[in-house]
């Protein structure tokens, strides 16, 4: 019995020795035996299975599965073939097949929490989200400490935009693996999209401390800074994630981003550049580039950049390219492109209005066709303590040497706060957020019943994007529009006592063209705005501040409502 077995199998000797050989690293040598034993004894499955891992250690990938299904056939109750064969298969891009395999390894097994999970995998990679978090959870119920299964249930869940569970995730592998970085790095993630920057800053903090040498960390870290409106602490970041990772274009890209902010145009450019002489390819680097040279009124090279990405943005500025250089036919054509495709939004409804006033051509207005009749002006005063909620949260942040200043292209002889007021610890402590939001409430009600494209297209959710203005005397904003906004808000904390009738007035126009004399329709309005009023306007009208003399700064709390979209970036 015992001479009739060796001839259909190998001996353990050898089966010892070609399992050595591959765990050690020793692939050449592995390959050898596992050839010469698949030769010999070709009926044998562990040889083929053995071999089926060597060729896909090597990139091997066509070798690999016809090795591992050589395997599979031999043995057809062997799940752990089966699941390995799946993950070769995904690997390949065969996925169709490879959610074959797990199913039915699956069905051999139905307790395999190995499989489940390939299983999620491969129907996340199909892009099959929500089965594929069903997959993890199922794998997760089998085994409960399956590490990879609750991290990509996070990344999953993420996606989904089902952030709160995504963040049980996270905090589940870090129970797991307590010294797992990119656990903490996770983590962070969701929380900054949660809006809980500060956490975020220490959980990315924490990682980095596990990790120094996580570049892409860094990079996050930066990013979460940015926003917080620690404009010279992400320099930082991001810095050091270049030092770690000197090809990493994307952090290049948010360098620049951090520096445009600080008025370092030249720096900011510089290192756009970079991000696209590393991967030309890069979309983000392309379009901050873009818009650093559109600010700067390079009009040319800026539709360059613009011309060359595929991000949706990227074509309203494209269009206000060909508008300040007078390319009437271009600017024409790209109009009622994007009028036709259906697109919704401020800069369309702005340049419909300038189109009708430059050119004396009427454009159909998808956005706000008489946008002067949809200003509304409160007095806050009557609503809340103004004094304690709004004033004083103001001066706390102005006086706060954490918070950054940004560069501001319109704004003469003041400081405009970067990042996001509304996330700043300071505010996240009031009711400024809410009592904002019970306003845009009653914007939106009042005029529910009006046909113009912004109020029947009100998002379904926005966020708020806010900064803060502090004048000096004779300060003044220039005329501009606030492109990602829908409806824009201005809360006035500071108004000084008049030395003029208009003196700081805010004057809303339908273009950025002076109105022409003898036209019967109203082109601009000029609100005598007073301390604690509040004023909304349509995101497409064209605003400035008439400059100003006075002892006291003039502050502002401005602010956009943003429509929420899809992530395109991460």
């Amino acid at each position: 019995m015992s001479n009739n077995t060796s001839k259909v199998r190998p001996s353990q000797q050898q089966l010892s020795s070609l399992l050595e050989r591959f765990q050690k690293g020793h692939y050449a040598d592995a390959e050898a035996l596992a050839l010469s034993l698949t030769q010999k004894f070709p009926e044998h499955q562990f040889s083929w299975k053995v071999l089926a891992a060597i060729f896909s250690q090597s990139g091997r990938k066509s070798d690999a599965i016809n090795a591992m299904i050589k395997a599979v056939q031999l043995l057809p109750q062997d799940t752990q073939s089966r699941n390995n064969l799946s993950n070769m298969l995904r690997e390949a891009g065969m996925f169709e097949e490879a959610l074959a395999c797990c199913n039915q390894a699956i069905e051999l097994n139905p307790d395999f929490a190995g499989a489940h999970y390939n299983l999620g995998v491969t129907l996340h990679e199909l892009g099959r989200l929500e089965e594929a978090a069903l997959s993890y959870r199922q794998a997760i119920a089998l085994k409960s400490s399956f590490t990879d299964a609750h991290s990509n249930l996070a990344g999953t869940l993420r996606q989904l935009g089902r952030l709160e569970e995504a963040e049980t995730s996270c905090r589940q592998v870090i129970a797991l693996e307590p010294g797992f970085a990119l656990g903490y790095s996770d983590l962070g993630m969701v929380l900054r999209e949660l809006g809980r920057l500060k956490e975020a800053e220490a959980s990315y903090r924490q990682a980095i401390a596990l990790n120094p040498n996580l570049a892409r960390v860094h990079n996050s870290l930066g990013i979460t800074l940015r926003e917080m409106g620690r404009l010279e602490d992400a320099e930082v970041s991001y810095r050091q994630a270049i030092a770690l990772e000197p090809d990493l274009a994307i952090a290049y890209s948010n360098l620049g981003v951090a520096l445009k902010i600080l008025g370092r145009f030249e720096e900011a450019e510089e290192n756009y550049r970079n991000a696209i002489a590393l991967q030309p390819g890069h979309g983000e680097a392309r379009y901050n580039l873009g818009t650093l040279l559109f600010e700067g009124k390079r009009y040319d090279d800026a539709a360059v950049q613009f011309d060359m990405v595929d991000i949706h943005q990227s074509q309203f500025y494209a269009i206000q390219c060909a508008y300040h250089q007078n390319e009437e036919s271009i600017f024409n054509e790209k109009l009622d492109s994007l009028i036709n495709q259906g697109e919704v939004n401020a800069v369309i409804g702005s340049l419909s209005c300038c189109s009708e006033i430059k050119y004396g051509v009427k454009k159909p207005n998808p956005f706000c066709n008489d946008p002067l009749k949809y200003i509304v002006e409160i007095d806050l005063n009557e609503q809340c303590d103004f004094e304690n909620i709004f004033i004083k949260t103001a001066m706390d942040i102005l006086s706060d040497s954490s918070v950054s200043h940004q560069a501001q292209v319109h704004l003469s002889n003041g400081i405009q706060t970067a990042g996001n007021f509304f996330t700043l610890a300071q505010v996240s402590r009031t009711k400024i957020e809410s009592i904002l939001h019970a306003e845009i409430e009653k914007y939106r009600t009042r005029f529910k019943d009006s046909k113009e494209g912004f109020i029947k297209n009100w998002p379904a959710s926005y966020t708020l994007g806010g900064w803060l203005v502090s004048m000096q005397s004779g300060g003044n904003l220039t005329a501009h529009i606030h492109d990602n906004g829908w409806i824009t808000g201005s809360v006035y904390i500071n108004v000084p006592t008049k030395n003029e009738v208009d003196s700081g007035n805010l004057v809303l126009r339908l273009s950025d063209q002076e109105p022409l004399l003898g036209v019967e329709n109203r082109q601009e309005s000029s609100l005598d705005v007073q301390t604690g009023n509040l004023c909304f306007f349509p995101s497409s009208l064209h605003h400035y501040t008439v400059p100003f003399e006075g002892k006291e700064n003039r502050i502002v709390l401005a602010f956009d409502v943003i429509p929420t979209v899809s992530r395109e970036h991460g």
